[in-house]
This record gives C-alpha cells, sequence and structure tokens, in this order.
C-alpha cells in the first residue's frame, strides 16, 4: 500500500486513509478500528481520528457505537458496481457540458494535466496526477452543482486505485487522449460515453478484486 498522503488536514488524512482501507478490503468488514493505533500512525491527538471515523460513519462505512467501538462495515462487491456507475454518469456528464464549454485556456491545462500524469506512469503519485485531470475536465463544465455532486460520488474510488491496478495504467492514458480529443473536437456524446466508460471499467475491476478477496 502507498504511504500515506500528507496533504490536506488530519482529519482528512485520516478519512482519505481508513476509507482507501476499507473500500480495497484491507480493514475487512467486521474488523474493529483501533483508535489508539490510528492516533498513533497519524502522530495526532483522537480528535481528528474520531472526525474522520464519523464521516466514514455517515458514508456507511463503519458503525461507531457508544461503548463497543468503531466497526468496519465495509462495502460489497454490489455496492461498488452501483457506486461507480452512479458517479460514471455524473461525470459523463461533466465531459459533455465540458465539450461544449471548455474554454482554449482550460483545453490548455488539460493537455499539461494529461503530459503530467505520463510523466508519472510507475509511480505512486499518478494518482494524484490522475484525479487532477479528471478534476479538471468537472471544472470545464462550469457546473458548481455538478462538480460537488462528483466530489462526494468520487469518494468511492480509492486515491491509490492506480497503484493497485497497474494493469489499468496504459488503458487510462489511451483513454485520456480520446477525452482530450473528444473535447477539442467539442463531441459531446463521444467525450460523455468515454468518460463514463472510463470509471465502469474501474468499477468492474475494483468489485472483482474484492469478491477474489472475499471467497479467498
Amino acid at each position: 500500500m502507498a504511504g500515506i498522503d500528507i496533504s490536506g488536514t488530519v482529519r482528512e488524512r485520516a478519512a482519505r486513509e481508513l476509507r482507501d482501507r476499507i473500500l480495497t478490503g484491507a480493514l475487512p468488514a467486521g474488523s474493529r478500528v483501533d483508535l489508539d493505533a490510528i492516533t498513533e500512525e497519524f502522530a495526532t491527538s483522537r480528535t481528528p481520528v474520531r472526525e474522520a471515523l464519523l464521516e466514514l460513519s455517515f458514508e456507511g462505512l463503519v458503525q461507531v457505537a457508544p461503548r463497543s467501538g468503531v466497526t468496519v462495515l465495509g462495502i460489497s462487491p454490489d455496492d461498488v458496481l452501483d457506486s461507480f456507475t452512479i458517479l460514471g454518469v455524473l461525470t459523463g456528464q461533466a465531459a459533455a457540458w465540458a465539450a461544449g464549454r471548455i474554454e482554449a485556456a482550460e483545453l490548455a491545462t488539460l493537455r499539461e494535466l494529461a503530459a503530467d500524469v505520463v510523466a508519472r506512469s510507475g509511480d505512486d503519485s499518478i494518482g494524484e496526477a490522475n484525479w487532477h485531470f479528471h478534476q479538471m475536465i468537472h471544472r470545464a463544465a462550469h457546473s458548481p452543482r455538478l462538480l460537488n455532486q462528483i466530489k462526494q460520488a468520487a469518494r468511492v474510488v480509492p486515491s491509490n486505485f492506480l497503484t493497485l491496478f497497474p494493469e489499468h495504467e496504459k488503458h487510462s492514458l489511451d483513454e485520456h487522449q480520446e477525452l482530450l480529443d473528444a473535447l477539442g473536437d467539442n463531441d459531446a456524446e463521444r467525450a460523455r460515453t468515454i468518460a463514463e466508460r472510463h470509471v465502469l471499467d474501474a468499477g468492474r475491476s475494483l468489485a472483482e478484486w474484492l469478491e477474489q478477496r472475499r471467497d479467498g
């Protein structure tokens, strides 16, 4: 597993790391979360860790009980497929709108971000670069409401996805170029199809991974 991301507040980092571990099965359903161990790992006080766990409880990933502690509820392969389907629809719509609304400067920035993803190939930092690329497309849709919905839905994607599934890397880079071409041609439906397929393929891989871990 990749090292703990140092960006964001302690609460955000703790929530992201614990969410990744739950989504990838490293913290399986039924396991207990040791608050003291997590606090020590993040070299912080209990408060931001408790806040992170509360955030995950709102997402349905853990159960926080007053006297029995924190139990991982996990996420099933079917839940993963449902969540990625929803995310795919949202990102597909963002790509479609971006195809008609993207400005020249935004497209130029997007090309630079795509090149940065390529440059980070094989490195753990590729996940963050990949998210910046997709986030730029979402912003180019010029819809704050849609951007916020994607941000919430995208929590189901492990931040270390491309590290966890390196076989997706080349395919992902190829689809980035396809997206750039569609956006440059202002082809909304082609952009929608590519963006939605991109997310659904990732969801199927994660669901299969969880199924194998559960059966193994």
